[in-house]
């Protein structure tokens, strides 16, 4: 089914997004990212030069201004993921889709001018750090704590889970600068590398995504200057981040779209070529089948998904609907994904093929950004009349 999206600006940037997959994705680049558990600075720096990063900074910063035109974010999925080069799609959201908004849109002046930039050519890379060792999904849970003294704040706890933790130069963190547990206890600190007391822990090694570092990150005392008090004010940490969570949970279905869409093309190319009883794969008709109904939970999957771009770029995607693209797709990426391994036979657990990573790749889909359970229970107090 031909979608009907994007307009010849968005083709013409296509072209600049499968000219850098060519030059810069590679099996032995890949090869070398899984190795080092990260994507290497040359390949951010590249990234930024052809303008495949710094999407969502404004052009005054140096960006490309398309805060609210998410189809630009999606092409550059949709090629990387199709290359067979998640972990690098998953650091390119990092920076775009979680560290760049917070700064592009509650940043004050001087902060976005001392990061932005460096954020758009991919010399600075940024990282989100929410999820702690106690506290996931329930946000209100955190305990990493923010004191405030004479300039600034002394930050002590931890955070785990953190995607590009290891490499990131700047990170935005949640941190509680109140008592109790109500949504004004809590703000967002830029913490900077090289901080005293800031420590990038283990880089945690992953069944997936293992090209894109995640990492432990611990804080010692940090003194963080009032100035990298995101917004300027204390207590706006947590209606901050309700208001970026569509954006992240759409950028996840998304991934969970482009992904899909790669499985069906790389299946139906492996069982044109591979013969069984000296018969192609194609051929027999419970294949056919089952691609029959991948393809179209592939179609039904973009229907959705570009609904929900074309309600983030009218500011309407609500974070009610942002959870349901969140579970729905990553939960029928997963079949997909399932069936296109199937149909590779024991080639589709050799992590060689393409097939292999994307399915690992696929399984954190309906755990970070919020669990699927956490989805539903979202949409189902909507539905109640509960908040």
């Amino acid at each position: 089914m031909d979608r009907d999206i994007y307009d010849e600006d968005h083709e013409a940037f296509r072209d600049v997004v499968r000219e850098f997959v060519k030059r810069y994705v590679s099996n032995q680049a890949r090869e070398r990212w899984d190795a080092e558990g990260e994507i290497d600075r040359e390949t951010m720096l590249a990234a930024g030069q052809s303008g495949l990063i710094g999407l969502s900074v404004p052009e005054e910063f140096g960006g490309a201004g398309m805060l609210q035109d998410y189809r630009f974010r999606t092409i550059v999925m949709e090629e990387i993921i199709r290359a067979g080069a998640g972990s690098l799609a998953g650091a390119f959201g990092i920076q775009d889709d979680l560290a760049v908004p917070y700064l592009a849109h509650f940043g004050t002046p001087q902060q976005q001018q001392k990061w932005l930039p460096g954020m758009a050519t991919g010399e600075v890379i940024g990282a989100l750090a929410m999820t702690e060792p106690g506290a996931g999904s329930d946000l209100r849970a955190v305990t990493t704590t923010a004191k405030k003294v004479d300039g600034g704040y002394l930050v002590n706890g931890a955070k785990t889970f953190i995607s590009s933790g290891k490499t990131a130069d700047l990170v935005v963190t949640f941190v509680k600068t109140g008592e109790g547990n109500r949504p004004d206890a809590f703000s967002l600190l830029l913490i900077e590398n090289g901080m005293t007391g800031f420590e990038h822990g283990k880089k945690l090694h992953k069944m997936g995504f293992q090209g894109h570092d995640t990492a432990e990150l611990s804080f010692s005392d940090v003194f963080v200057p009032e100035e990298n008090l995101i917004g300027g004010e204390e207590g706006h940490g947590f209606i901050q981040l309700m208001r970026n969570l569509p954006l992240e949970r759409l950028s996840i279905g998304v991934a969970a779209a482009a992904a899909a869409d790669a499985g069906l093309a790389w299946t139906l190319e492996y069982v044109k070529s591979r013969e069984a009883f000296g018969t192609p794969v194609i051929d027999f008709q419970n294949t056919r089948f089952r691609l029959a109904d991948v393809a179209t939970t592939v179609d039904v999957l973009w229907a959705y998904v570009d609904r929900a771009i074309a309600l983030y770029g009218e500011g309407k995607l609500t974070p009610e609907e942002a959870a349901k693209v969140k579970f729905w797709t990553t939960e029928r990426e997963g079949e997909v994904l399932d069936t296109c391994v199937q149909l590779h036979g024991g080639y589709g657990y050799i992590t060689e093929y393409p097939i292999a990573r994307a399915y690992l790749d696929a399984r954190v889909h309906r755990i970070y950004g919020g669990t699927n359970e956490i989805m539903r229970e979202i949409v189902g107090r909507q539905l109640a009349g509960r908040r």
